[in-house]
């Protein structure tokens, strides 16, 4: 890499970990020997098998986050950690620690706030079958909800700038991070950039910790409250439409019946069909209202992601490169 582009810019690795001593070690001396001046931070999950000791033997700066899901791991890391470029990455081996010079060399030459490593052949094999069809019916709908920016939204190997980590306000708890992150960027319109990476296969010893039906329903649950927040007039449009719709179910036969005999004999089908039709008036009206306090909400977020200071080293012209700069200590050096 270019080192007039590097040489003034810190650099930190965060591993989120739950129970992987069988692999952080080997992650850790990787991302050592890929980024040797960069700080890496293995935030330990609850394990209960010595990853923190593996990773602190193998040179990591360990803290312990007791709130137990990734959700809840990133936002401390984003919160502790003051760096100007941060990648993140899983501390199982699935992410191959030689690809991080590739993702921040692609951040400062496309001047992007996050890059996603996409995982090559994770569609055809991600673990279990269960997950393979999950990671392509999701990365669908996001398509459809929130736009074409990304075409693997549960990628956990990234890197971005300081810039997006100080903007983004994590609200998730478990593995629906990668959702979060990836509509942040969309719905603030981001430069985003994508690479396309090797995925590995766990060591023997190491197991996923996904559930295939409780975190893909929590990862729909996320969608859906997404959507809410960020796109509430096509959410509230959608829900006004079935009301709308079952009314008029129950409406029509009340109305031809009145037309043809001048009688109205089923007076509970006509109260019901009406208070639905009033309740399909209030949830378009309330999806008007929210959508403009959605915008106001997008704006304000997005006067304070300019507002934050880009390093002098992102904003020079392209040149050739180096290696990367140890980052400054945060509060997690502290701990």
């Amino acid at each position: 890499m270019a080192r007039s582009r590097t040489d003034n810019l810190n650099i930190a690795v965060l591993l989120p970990c739950y129970n992987e001593a069988a692999t952080i070690s080997a992650v850790v001396q990787g991302f050592r020997a890929t980024l040797p001046d960069a700080a890496i931070h293995v935030y330990d999950n609850n394990s209960t098998d010595g990853t923190a000791l593996q990773a602190m033997l193998a040179g990591a700066h360990v803290v312990r986050e007791r709130r137990q899901g990734k959700g809840h791991v990133v936002r401390r890391m984003f919160a502790d950690i003051d760096a100007d470029i941060y990648i993140i990455a899983d501390g199982d081996g699935t992410y191959a620690p030689g690809d991080a010079e590739e993702l921040v060399r692609t951040l400062l030459t496309e001047r992007a706030d996050m890059v996603v490593g996409t995982r090559r052949g994770v569609h055809s094999d991600a673990g279990r079958q269960g997950h393979a069809l999950g990671n392509r019916l999701f990365n669908l709908l996001y398509r459809m909800i929130f736009g074409p920016d990304f075409t693997d939204i549960f990628s956990g190997y990234r890197a971005f700038s300081r810039r997006f980590v100080k903007s983004f306000p994590a609200v998730s708890g478990g593995f629906e991070i990668e959702t979060e992150m990836s509509v942040h960027a969309s719905r603030l319109k981001l430069p985003v950039s994508e690479l396309e990476l090797d995925y590995g296969r766990r060591p023997e010893g190491s197991h996923s910790k996904l559930s295939t039906f409780r975190d893909g329903a929590k990862i729909l649950w996320m969608f859906a409250m997404l959507m809410k927040e960020t796109r509430p007039f096509a959410f509230f449009s959608a829900i006004s439409a079935t009301f709308m719709l079952a009314s008029l179910g129950f409406m029509a036969p009340v109305l031809a019946e009145y037309f043809e005999t001048g009688l109205v004999s089923r007076m509970p089908t006509w109260v019901l069909s009406t208070a639905l039709l009033m309740i399909s008036f209030m949830l378009f009206t309330a999806g008007v209202i929210l959508d403009s306090v959605a915008r106001a909400r997008a704006e304000q977020l997005r006067i304070h992601y300019m507002g934050l200071e880009r390093p002098s080293a992102l904003k020079a012209p392209l040149s050739d490169a180096g290696p990367v700069s140890r980052a400054r200590p945060g509060k997690a050096d502290a701990a």
